[in-house]
């Protein structure tokens, strides 16, 4: 509660200024109550009610009022972020991951206003159903922005494997571009080494390193998923170490790298590369990857975060717990 006075202002009001600015000072400064006010000042009770708002309406007076959820949410996310060292965390309440589309928009939105892309600035997208559900609500428009996917094309039929329609999706609802990537996520030796000679995939790979933005899922540990591409071997012993994976870069608890056999030669872009771009914003929800966020921002692979309070409190209870 805060109170400001003008001595020059000149509102549409029948009570002078001083009189609004005493009544109101006895009543939110010094805690009088208005009968107090109506004998200091030698006015009927009713007349002080009539000041009381008066002072409200021409500014005198104003009230905030703070809706405890959303202050809870602010005190949640700058916890996160500084725990886990990021920029800064956007965070919805409670649990979003039955309705990631809608519930997630307010948070999105808030992202991309920080980042503020221009024409001309590259944005890359991931694959995964956290990404996917967010490309599927409701999106800010970016003119001019080129949308590039960062992994090869998978065979399995879920939409949100389908890394070239994402891409597309969100060209076609926020006015950018679309540049699309025709290769396979894991191609055979033969087929890698003729995709890094082709001209249209080396264009994908300077998008790759001149991004402005990536907007990137995060996995849950390979052997937890009830869903993984079919080419990557989650029953490998190098993979049995992974906690999560961004872009179908899988790495440890401590954020390493680990490789298994084929990951040589992925189609994606890679953890150093997406250590080099501006602005990095991880979206993930669900306490099954309350390990892969941790270790992921600790390692620097995104410098943000969307997701909900309660992915956020289970992320904080692993951090401590380690």
């Amino acid at each position: 509660m805060s109170w400001t006075a003008d001595a020059e202002a000149t509102p549409d009001s029948k009570f002078p200024l001083t009189t609004l600015y005493e009544a109101a000072r006895m009543y939110y400064i010094e805690d009088a109550n208005q009968v107090q006010i109506a004998e200091s000042m030698q006015i009927s009770r009713p007349t002080v009610s009539r000041l009381l708002a008066e002072a409200r309406r021409v500014g005198l007076v104003k009230i905030d009022v703070i809706n405890p959820i959303e202050q809870e949410g602010h005190l949640l996310a700058d916890e996160l972020a500084e725990r886990l060292g990021l920029e800064k965390a956007y965070i919805a309440d409670g649990d979003q991951s039955a309705r990631m589309r809608t519930g997630l928009a307010p948070q999105v939105d808030a992202a991309f206003r920080d980042v503020d892309l221009s024409p001309g600035d590259i944005l890359l997208v991931s694959s995964g159903r956290t990404v996917y559900e967010i490309i599927e609500g409701v999106l800010p428009k970016l003119p001019g922005v080129v949308v590039a996917p960062t992994v090869g094309g998978q065979a399995e039929p879920e939409p949100w494997y389908q890394t070239n329609e994402i891409a597309r999706t969100m060209a076609e609802k926020t006015g950018a571009h679309p540049a699309f990537l025709f290769a396979q996520a894991l191609p055979s030796e033969d087929m890698y080494s003729s995709i890094n000679r082709d001209p249209s995939f080396q264009r994908i790979q300077r998008l790759w390193e001149n991004a402005t933005m990536a907007l990137l899922g995060i996995g849950a540990p390979p052997s937890s998923r009830g869903s993984i591409s079919r080419f990557i071997p989650a029953d490998d012993d190098s993979l049995l170490r992974a906690v999560g994976d961004v872009c179908l870069n899988f790495f440890d608890n401590k954020g390493a790298d680990v490789h298994f056999p084929g990951s040589s030669r992925m189609v994606n872009t890679r953890l150093e590369t997406l250590k080099q771009i501006p602005h990095t914003v991880a979206a993930a929800v669900g306490t099954h990857k309350a390990t892969s966020i941790a270790a992921g921002a600790r390692a620097g692979y995104f410098r943000r975060l969307i997701t909900d309070a309660k992915t956020a409190r289970a992320v904080l209870e692993s951090v401590q717990g380690s």
